[in-house]
């Protein structure tokens, strides 16, 4: 079965799409991703020493402040009033690397799926910027939906 792409027009032109008769309704989004490093670079990172600050507080506040501003970046998006966003930054030992998670809430008539993802890559950026001196090496990985809830399509979620 093929989705019908809503984005586009009869003609394949892209649009904006009309939420107007949608019903509000309480809607979640989680995603994730990591940024892998250097083992040096994660201790770097976790003893607060980096030149450029805290790389977890600044990761923190760019996650958010991007979830804020996805109609800005994303063409199609739709300006959204967000009651909640999230963002959490977790050493993973194992990669070696960071964990980044955003969740994000609207009580609207659209989805906020690219509010969470555009938070989690732009918080991976921003560790990025502020560790490179020290590891331009490191990537980004696996930026990714987990869960989303609400609205007429209803619920997803990742299997792992």
């Amino acid at each position: 079965m093929t989705a019908k792409l809503t984005h586009l027009n009869e003609a394949g032109e892209a649009r904006m799409v009309d939420v107007s008769a949608k019903a509000r309704t309480a809607r979640e989004a989680v995603a994730e991703g990591f940024v892998v490093m250097a083992p040096e670079t994660l201790d770097l990172c976790l003893s607060g020493q980096a030149t450029k600050g805290d790389v977890f507080a600044t990761a923190r506040i760019a996650g958010i402040f991007a979830a804020k501003k996805t109609h800005e970046l994303i063409p199609l998006c739709h300006p959204l009033l967000l009651s909640k966003v999230e963002v959490d930054v977790a050493p993973e030992p194992a990669l070696p690397g960071l964990r980044v998670t955003a969740r994000a809430k609207v009580l609207g008539e659209t989805g906020v799926e690219m509010e969470a993802l555009t938070a989690v890559s732009v918080a991976c950026l921003t560790i990025y910027d502020m560790l490179k001196a020290a590891d331009r090496a490191m990537r980004i990985e696996s930026v990714q939906l987990l869960l989303k809830t609400g609205g007429k399509s209803g619920d997803y979620h990742r299997e792992r």
